[in-house]
């Protein structure tokens, strides 16, 4: 029991970092004043960290 749970655990993050990094990307994709290595950079880092790089992406936005 104690595994399926940890599996379910496993498998709730993996869902939460696919649909976050998604939406980075997404909001990466549409924003016209980064130029393409820009955009790659951060997309890239979507794909590693996208919650930590989310909130420095937003911050430097501001």
């Amino acid at each position: 029991m104690t595994e399926l749970i940890v599996y379910a655990i496993i498998f709730l993050l993996l869902i939460a970092h696919c649909l976050l990094a998604g939406k980075m990307y997404r909001t990466v994709h549409e924003d016209m004043s980064l130029s393409i290595s820009e955009k790659n950079d951060w997309k890239l880092k979507a794909l590693i960290f996208p919650a930590l790089f989310w909130y420095q992406y937003k911050g430097i936005k501001k």
